[in-house]
């Protein structure tokens, strides 16, 4: 990030590297742990040049590889490789930083991290140079755990959406929203202060319909976030239906072990079964449930209760259904849903074609055989659709449930100020209102972050980023 992007977003501190409770100089290796080709070691801080003096014999050049001996307090070569100096502030870190690249042994990391110690600097804590850039302006929150995010992506989907992120697609589309609440703020707080001017915007509700936009654009956001989550975290699949239909046949299948008892015996699962597998590099957690059926066998009854609760916590909701059977009560546990995909199982005992089937209680629906395997690249090419892994995801940014939870507080206190100017007229409340939803799209950012969550942000980085 060689701009200073983040420094012109409206209402970002950034502060000198002078500010910072460490502003020490910091060093790691930036590179993985083993053998390889090159290794790293990357130092940030008001030291690091004269530490790459002595440890060299020469000073660096600003922003050009120069090819240096690395030397031991003794004179002796630890190794050789290329040393590239990036001054602050156009830098990673808005500090100064450079990178030793050289030959990428363990052996030689440490010895040559030992020997950058030894001049003066300090080992780096996990995340400590990214939370550097954040402090100094050259990302924000939303951008810095991006880069974790890309460090850990394990599809090219997450890859891209985490790159949308770090390059600020997320961050500018909440600065935009931050605009726009300001102007509204702007205007009922015009119409409070001056009432006696000839235009009232109170009451000729213009306020309201483009707060209303707001909470529309919001919620559209908040959807957008919620896939990217979904391509982070991965998807909660609850297999629901009645005893018998399959789904723990189902489960074994997709999971390709035997995880869960299949018998004849309707009832067989009792309790909640859980299976996490990858589906092309997306993370898919499986949740078998018990039967969905009236009983009187208490433990069953229990078994019940916990798969309508797991409905309420699953991302989508795969209800497997026995093709052989005309009548699906089971639909009226699941009425008002819109994450379920209807599968009808058993299909090498009907006959019927496996894939696309006809749509079910507004639903889509798949015929499948959980035992010979018929229809079930379907099945996973749905999975992947659902966790934002098709092609239309080519918007989705990377998000964390953090992101969505301050997007949907912030929507709750635009919803309160369209209440506040609909219902009360109650100008002073609907500024109110839109200022506390600014402040929760200021803690997404990192404008109002408190220094507890920036620790727990960071420390979950890897050292040497």
């Amino acid at each position: 990030m060689g701009d200073h992007q983040a420094d012109r977003r409206a209402g970002v501190d950034v502060r000198d590297a002078s500010d910072l409770p460490d502003a020490d100089t910091i060093a790691a290796i930036a590179t993985p742990p083993g053998q390889g080709g090159v290794g790293i070691v990357r130092i940030s801080g008001p030291d690091a040049a004269p530490i790459v003096t002595q440890l060299t014999g020469s000073a660096p050049a600003p922003r050009r590889p120069q090819f240096r001996h690395f030397r031991d307090a003794d004179g002796r070569a630890i190794d050789a490789g290329l040393v590239l100096y990036f001054p602050g502030p156009g830098s990673f870190t808005g500090e100064d930083v450079i990178e030793l690249q050289g030959h990428g042994g363990a052996v030689v990391m440490q010895l040559l991290l030992a020997r950058v110690l030894e001049l003066g600097a300090r080992l780096a804590r996990p995340g400590e140079f990214s939370e550097r850039a954040f402090h100094n302006g050259r990302m924000d929150l939303v951008q810095a755990e991006a880069v974790a995010d890309l460090i850990g992506s394990t599809t090219a989907a997450a890859a891209r959406a985490a790159v949308r992120s770090l390059d600020g697609a997320f961050s500018e589309t909440v600065d935009g929203f931050q605009r726009t609440l300001t102007e509204l703020r702007v205007f009922v707080e015009a119409a409070i202060d001056f009432p006696e001017e000839e235009i009232d915007f109170l009451a000729d509700g213009e306020i309201e319909r483009r707060t209303r936009t707001v909470a529309t654009e919001l919620g559209a956001l908040i959807d957008r976030a919620r896939q990217g989550r979904l391509l982070r975290d991965g998807l909660v699949i609850a297999i629901v239906g009645r005893p018998n239909a399959g789904k723990s046949s189902l489960l074994n299948a997709l999971a390709q072990r035997d995880t869960a008892i299949v018998t004849a015996i309707p009832g067989t699962t009792r309790d909640v079964l859980r299976e996490q597998i990858q589906l092309d590099g997306i993370p898919l957690h499986l949740v078998d449930t018990a039967g969905l059926r009236e009983t009187e066998d208490e433990v069953e009854r229990e078994g019940v209760r916990r798969a309508l609760a797991e409905l309420d916590r699953a991302d989508h909701v795969l209800l497997v259904v026995d093709d052989g059977e005309p009548d699906t009560p089971e639909f009226a546990a699941l009425d008002g849903r819109t994450n379920v995909t209807v599968l009808r199982n058993k299909i090498d005992l009907t006959d019927r074609d496996p894939g696309q089937a006809a749509t079910e209680n507004g639903w889509a629906s798949l015929a499948i055989s959980a035992q010979t395997g018929a229809g079930l690249d379907q099945l996973r090419a749905t999975l992947k659709a659902a966790a934002g892994a098709s092609e239309g995801a080519e918007g989705t940014f990377m998000a964390r449930a953090r992101h969505i939870d301050a997007l949907r507080r912030a929507a709750d206190h635009v919803d309160l100020a369209i209440t506040r100017l609909a219902d009360d007229r109650a100008g002073e409340l609907a500024a109110e209102e839109l200022r506390l939803a600014q402040q929760h799209l200021g803690d997404l950012t990192g404008e109002f972050s408190s220094d507890d969550l920036l620790g727990e942000i960071f420390s979950s980085f890897c050292i040497g980023k």
